[in-house]
């Protein structure tokens, strides 16, 4: 499913306009953004949690040549699904 058909998928189930689910939708993923990216967590009970990552510096590989190179330590996005979510995924 992609954005488009997202959008057409919650304005059916809420009878809102699909321009109004679009702008909902937008704020939703720019807050989500903002926040994360602020260094909280964004908990929504039920479907998971948006937070940051550390990751630490390690050494990579080249996959061209094979040499040995540095992979600086960055700050990465994740989402960690929620039971519910889970549960509805492994057919529970």
């Amino acid at each position: 499913m992609n954005k488009a058909e997202l959008i057409h998928a919650v304005a059916d189930k809420t009878g809102l306009t699909k321009t109004d689910t679009e702008k909902t939708l937008n704020a939703l993923i720019e807050t989500v953004i903002d926040t994360v990216a602020d260094g909280q967590e964004v908990a929504l009970i039920g479907f998971g949690t948006f937070k940051a990552a550390e990751r630490a510096a390690r050494e990579g590989r080249n996959p061209a040549t094979g040499a040995t190179i540095q992979i600086e330590a960055s700050t990465q996005p994740k989402f960690t699904p929620g039971a519910a979510f889970k549960n509805k995924v492994n057919g529970k």
